[in-house]
Parts: structure tokens; C-alpha cells; sequence
């Protein structure tokens, strides 16, 4: 009887649980059974193994193999097996020696000449590799995934062959180089200002404490005044990502098979969905839970352009996401978890029509069922909503005044940064009840000021908690210690839908 054990990683979201490869060569007729609740991609490894193994050289055992993948109830798919399969079986052959597999492990799939092949998805594996502190053989092609994460005790296999002679103590295998020079802490540079805007400055200034203090906004106006320029040049508003922010970035770009550039390791995502994806392209989900794209806008900014034409269901699902920083995706074989804490903007025209002022195209009770599309849970999780109304005639052919950079303002919204996350560790968007009540800065009369408002413009309990922390921010924008009345005013000022939607209901 002959047995050998090898370490591997399975896929569980951005998790990467180990797995152990038993193989157990007995006498009898040969077969070769997979065990374990192997997928068909797993299944189909008996074949991929046995070519790959003959034609690298080395002794297929015409006995009786069993591979046992365990725990048996955690579900794998994919090719990643093939590796740990077959210096499993070279083990339990004595090819190659049992002792020389400790505390290594194994993830790559095989081609049928014995060469391994590029695997999507290690980044988990091998960030979890590095906590148990094992030494991990990697595909060649999968080299960038370990730069990502700068593990040193990482291998690299580009053959079976190379492999074997490596666990025989015959070679050497590739290693990472010392230091990742290419990573930077510097912002990547971009080629879209906000000066490029033509006036709109309640908008840049709303987008301004929206990128300081992580709030999320929402742009009405008629269509062509500048709501989805003013998004895309968000970005260039926000400060780099550090290094272990990025790398939770990269896990989940990973997972979704996406690649990771070197110069965009640092930068925040930016995501714009088009209105007819579905809630699980958004969400996540499918057979195989894979994130959908408020994870892969984690850390980052996932805008929604003409978020009004988006069905009301896909929009009500973002609600709890919102509010958690995280989705969890519930199925039979497993219930995994993405991390979601993106800043969401969206852009929408006031009416069916563009325009709200076009009473001979659009009735205020067509006016009202189009903005009934987005339901007012959604709604009271921005925690601005703006208008982005059209130019005063002569505007475009004037001189424009000079007006501020966008780095200009990055500096203001990096400082802001750090002033909340020295105060109180998280930024203004994230403060809890008691860290708003502990931190606002805001004097009981002016407190009150802000409950009358709220009652009387029939505002929800959140939206009074909302207000008080966009007050912060701007507070901090100014670098003043107190919240004061005007920042309270200036905060209650930005709640162009509430002020729509009153209108409308006058009207109607």
C-alpha cells in the first residue's frame, strides 16, 4: 500500500481554503477514481494527468489510483488540481520522494505534454499561502499574481519535468525578484481635469465632499449638461489606494478573472454598468458565485448613468450592500461573501422628457411615475442629490474664468482624509450613531436647528444622521473644528430630489 498527501488551495470567492490531495496506489485492476465532490472540470484531470505524466517521462502506475480531495464537502472546480493530482501519484510511486513535499503546496493545471499551465484566480491562494507561511509552486504564467502580493516563498513550474527535478534536490526553481519596483504610492496621473468643465460649480463642489468624505451622490439635470463628465473625473479627486487596500482590490479582480495591471495596482476602481444589466451582473451571483460589479467597484466608485432607466428591482438590491460594505451570496453548496464598500454616483434626467421645464412634453404625473422607478429606500441612501441645469446663454462662446485643477482640489480632499481618519478611523460616510454624536461637533441649538428642518422638509431618521456627516465633511474641507450652522445649511442645500419631489407633488 502506498499513500502520499499533497497540499493544495481550493476557490471559495476570495477565499482560498487548503485542500489535501490523498493519493492511494493499491493491487488490482487499474482504474483511477476522483473523489471528494470533484466538478467535471475536476473529473476530466484522469485524463489530463495520465497524458501529462507519460509524456514528461515518468511511469504511469497501472494500478488501482484513488485521489481523495479533502474536506469531500467543500465543492472544486476548475483546473488547478492537475498539479497536486500528479506529483501526488509520482509521490505514492516513489518517482520522486514523500518527505521533500512538506510544507509545500501545489496549484496549476496540466497540459497533456506535462507543461503547466497559466490558472485564473491564485491571487486568495496565495495571500493565504503567505499566512500559514508555505512555500507555493506556481504555474510560470501565474508570475505577475505573485509580484501582486510580493510573497517571497513562492516557486514557479513551467514543466513537469523542471518539477520532479526540483523535489529531487537535481535544480533550482524561479523565484520572485527582491523588491516590486513598480509599485508606486503616487497617484497615476489622468488625462481628464475638472477645470475641462464649463461652469456647474454647486457640482464641483458637491463632487469635491463627495470624494473627501466618501458620500454617495446623485446628479438630476437635463441631458448634455455635464453629469457624466463631472463623474468620470471623480477619480482623479481620490487619493491612492495603500497597499493592503489594493490587494483586497486585486483578490476580487482576480477571482472575477480580471486582470491586474502593475501601473493600476494603486488606483481605485472605477465601474459604469449599462442600465440593462441584470441584478446578478451587479450583484454577483451565478452557478459558480463569481462578484458582480459593486465588489469589483470596492474601494472605489461605481457610477450608474441614467440610473432611472435601470430596472427598480436590480436598483432595491444595492440597498442592504450599501449599508453593510459587503454581499452575501447564499447557495445549496456554499454561502460566500464579497466585499462591496464602493462610493456610488449616478446621473439622471428629471423627466421622461430630459427637461423638467418641458410641461408641453411631460405632465408633473408622468414626471412623478418616472422618478417613482427609483424607490425612496434607494433614494435616502444618498447622501447628496444635486442639479446640474443647463448654461445661461453666452456662456460657451465667454472667456472662461480660470478655475481650479483637479489636483488642486485632491490636495483638499486628501487632507480632509486624513483629518477624519485621525479623528476617528473611518471616513465621515462611515461613522456609526455613536461616532457621529461623539465627533459631528455640532452644539445642541444648532442640533435642533437640524431636527426642524428635517420634520419639515419630511425627511427620514437617516437622512437626519446623513446630513450631519456631510456637515462634517465640509467642516473639515474648511479644516474648522466645529460643525457649524452654515455647514448644516450648506449640507440641507443639497437635496435638490427632495426639493423635486415636493414640487411635484404641489402640482399634482
Amino acid at each position: 500500500m502506498a499513500i502520499a498527501c499533497v497540499n493544495t488551495r481550493a476557490s471559495c470567492g476570495v477565499e482560498a481554503p487548503q485542500v489535501t490531495v490523498e493519493v492511494h496506489l493499491s493491487n488490482g485492476l487499474p482504474a483511477f477514481n476522483l473523489v471528494g465532490l470533484p466538478e467535471a472540470s475536476v473529473k476530466e484531470a484522469r485524463e489530463r494527468v495520465r497524458s501529462a505524466l507519460i509524456n514528461a517521462g515518468f511511469e504511469f502506475p497501472m494500478r488501482r489510483i484513488t485521489v481523495n480531495l479533502a474536506p469531500a464537502d467543500l465543492p472544486k472546480q476548475g483546473g488547478r488540481y492537475d498539479l497536486p493530482i500528479a506529483v501526488g501519484i509520482l509521490a505514492a510511486s516513489e518517482q520522486i520522494p514523500t518527505n521533500s513535499l512538506k510544507n509545500l503546496e501545489f496549484v496549476g493545471e496540466l497540459a497533456l505534454s506535462g507543461h503547466i499551465r497559466y490558472c485564473q484566480g491564485l491571487l486568495p491562494a496565495i495571500i493565504a499561502a503567505k499566512r500559514q507561511d508555505h512555500t507555493l509552486i506556481l504555474p510560470l504564467d501565474n508570475r505577475h499574481d505573485a509580484e501582486l502580493v510580493g510573497y517571497p516563498n513562492v516557486l514557479f513550474g513551467s514543466h513537469l519535468q523542471s518539477l520532479a527535478a526540483y523535489l529531487q534536490g537535481q535544480n533550482q526553481l524561479p523565484t520572485l525578484a527582491p523588491q516590486l519596483e513598480w509599485i508606486s504610492q503616487e497617484t497615476p496621473e489622468s488625462h481628464t481635469c475638472l477645470s475641462d468643465v464649463i461652469g456647474q460649480y454647486q457640482a464641483k463642489q458637491a463632487l469635491e465632499i463627495a470624494a473627501a468624505g466618501n458620500h454617495n451622490l446623485l446628479m438630476l439635470g437635463p441631458p448634455g449638461t455635464g453629469k457624466t463628465m463631472l463623474a468620470s473625473r471623480m477619480m482623479a479627486l481620490l487619493p491612492a489606494l495603500n497597499y493592503e487596500e489594493a490587494l483586497e482590490v486585486a483578490a476580487i479582480h482576480s477571482v472575477a478573472g480580471l486582470d491586474i495591471k502593475p501601473q493600476h495596482f494603486l488606483q481605485r476602481p472605477f465601474r459604469s454598468p449599462h442600465h440593462t444589466s441584470s441584478s446578478i451582473s451587479l450583484v454577483g451571483g451565478g452557478s459558480i458565485p463569481k462578484p458582480g460589479e459593486i465588489s469589483l467597484a470596492h474601494r472605489g466608485v461605481l457610477f450608474l448613468d441614467e440610473v432611472a432607466e435601470f430596472p427598480r428591482k436590480v436598483l432595491d438590491c444595492l440597498r442592504e450592500p450599501m449599508e453593510t460594505g459587503e454581499v452575501v451570496i447564499s447557495r445549496a453548496a456554499a454561502k460566500l461573501t464579497f466585499l462591496s464598500r464602493f462610493q456610488l454616483i449616478a446621473a439622471m434626467n428629471p423627466s421622461p422628457s430630459g427637461d423638467i421645464d418641458s410641461q408641453h412634453r411631460s405632465s408633473p404625473e408622468q414626471i412623478q411615475r418616472y422618478l417613482s422607478r427609483l424607490s425612496g429606500p434607494f433614494l435616502d441612501r444618498f447622501d447628496l442629490t444635486i442639479e446640474v441645469p443647463k448654461l445661461p446663454a453666452g456662456t460657451l462662446t465667454q472667456a472662461a474664468p480660470q478655475t481650479e485643477t483637479s489636483q488642486d482640489i485632491a490636495k483638499r480632499v486628501k487632507r480632509a482624509r486624513e483629518l477624519q481618519l485621525a479623528r476617528a478611523g473611518v471616513l465621515n460616510s462611515e461613522l456609526t450613531g455613536k461616532q457621529l454624536k461623539r465627533f459631528s461637533g455640532i452644539s445642541d441649538a444648532d442640533l435642533v436647528f437640524l431636527e426642524q428642518s428635517v420634520v419639515k422638509l419630511g425627511l427620514s431618521v437617516r437622512s437626519f444622521h446623513r446630513i450631519q456627516r456631510v456637515a462634517r465633511t465640509i467642516a473639515d474641507l474648511e479644516q474648522v473644528p466645529n460643525t457649524e450652522r452654515r455647514h448644516i445649511a450648506q449640507a440641507l442645500g443639497y437635496r435638490a430630489m427632495d426639493r423635486l419631489l415636493a414640487r411635484l407633488s404641489q402640482q399634482y
